[in-house]
């Protein structure tokens, strides 16, 4: 982990931004004792003014926060530091939002649960190399059950609805949602 900090470069200012307070002190912890300088934001109003006065050398930005969307960091940070590296998290993981965070300029997009090192590893990632692959990958059925909980809360917890869009028998999703997360 030391050769870590030796690829940081000069400036190794860190924003995090989200509004999970247990998982951004975590990573903060994480992320110090890999070599970064960190300031955190619990909002997009937060990470934007943080980008705004001292825009920062690297960022992860969670993209579904409680007052907007992460990408709107990632645009005011692009303004301000074009060389900024940028990794957007999310805990719903989807091509359509992969596609814009990396539009928008984020070097590159990781599902919750991420650890510090993929997200260091997606951080300091060179030109056309990709970060080597996660050590704990989701498994297919908790990729499953995240995608479940999500089109359940935004179908504003509506069983019947949420199995007519999942094209799902409404007591089959019944018994999914009943039952806890997997690994």
């Amino acid at each position: 982990m030391a050769d870590k900090a030796l690829d940081l470069g000069e400036d190794r200012s860190l924003l995090l931004v989200d509004d999970d307070e247990p998982f951004l002190r975590r990573l903060a912890k994480a992320m110090e004792k890999r070599g970064f300088e960190i300031e955190t934001a619990g909002s997009v109003a937060a990470g934007r003014a943080i980008a705004t006065a001292r825009p920062p050398a690297y960022a992860v930005i969670d993209l579904r926060l409680e007052d907007g969307n992460g990408l709107d960091v990632v645009e005011v940070l692009r303004e301000k530091r074009p060389d900024a590296r940028v990794v957007v998290l999310t805990g719903y993981g989807a091509i359509a939002t992969a596609v814009a965070a990396v539009k928008i300029g984020a070097t590159d997009y990781l599902s919750k649960p991420a650890d510090a090192n993929d997200i260091t590893n997606a951080l300091l990632a060179t030109g056309d190399d990709l970060p080597p692959p996660p050590e704990n990958p989701m498994s297919a059925d908790r990729v499953r059950w995240e995608h479940i909980q999500r089109v359940y809360e935004l179908c504003d917890r509506n069983v019947s609805e949420t199995a007519r869009r999942l094209s799902m028998h409404r007591r089959t999703l019944q018994r999914i949602l009943a039952k806890r997360s997997p690994r």
